[in-house]
């Protein structure tokens, strides 16, 4: 009786003692001082695809998100402009660009050959690059080189979010129209419907 008396105290008074607490490890693989780490998240890789790649596999990477963050921008852009402005010419043979409805619902509206026309637009410019690499309208950024590529790359971050944003929102819209109460995308500038 008295040892399990003498081990319940035992055991009760190392409930109490200081836990020892191991250290969790914070190597990054030498890519936490690469441009686009910014705080306060740091070095942000949670599912670890930079683990165990070289310096070529990175740079890969990051082109791609690059890329990836311009589309997003003219996906954003493409996703509001049509709520204010519509073009004057045809998608298709009798198909007009003012009759094809915004965000998700234009799936549907457009015809096969819209949607040709609209695949291959992309596939030359990302397959011939025949839009060029213009000197025009190009800003002088005499030594902000690094600064405006961090910056092109948050924006391109930021992007990526928003036409996420947009395409849940109006998805679920479809499911369930007006399940916001808002008639309108852009709700915070009623001026652009009037």
């Amino acid at each position: 009786m008295k040892s399990v008396i003498i081990a319940s105290l035992a055991c009760s008074a190392a409930a109490f003692a200081p836990a020892q607490t191991g250290r969790a490890s914070t190597a990054v693989n030498g890519f936490e001082n690469e441009l686009g780490v910014i705080a306060p998240t740091g070095f942000f890789d949670p599912l670890g695809f930079t683990d165990d790649i070289d310096q070529e596999k990175f740079d890969q990477y990051r082109t791609a998100e690059l890329k990836h963050g311009r589309v997003a921008q003219l996906a954003v852009i493409g996703y509001i402009v049509p709520e204010i402005f519509r073009w004057g010419f045809d998608i298709a043979p009798g198909v007009a660009c003012a009759d094809v409805p915004n965000g998700v619902a234009a799936i549907d509206a457009i015809p096969a050959l819209g949607w040709a026309q609209i695949i291959f637009a992309i596939g030359a410019v990302d397959v011939r690059g025949w839009f060029g690499n213009f000197d025009i309208g190009k800003p002088d950024l005499k030594g902000k080189d690094e600064e405006r590529a961090l910056q092109e790359l948050q924006h391109g971050r930021l992007a990526m979010l928003a036409i996420l944003e947009l395409l849940r929102h109006d998805s679920q819209n479809l499911v369930k129209p007006g399940f916001d109460g808002l008639d309108n995308l852009i709700t915070g500038l009623p001026f652009l419907y009037n």
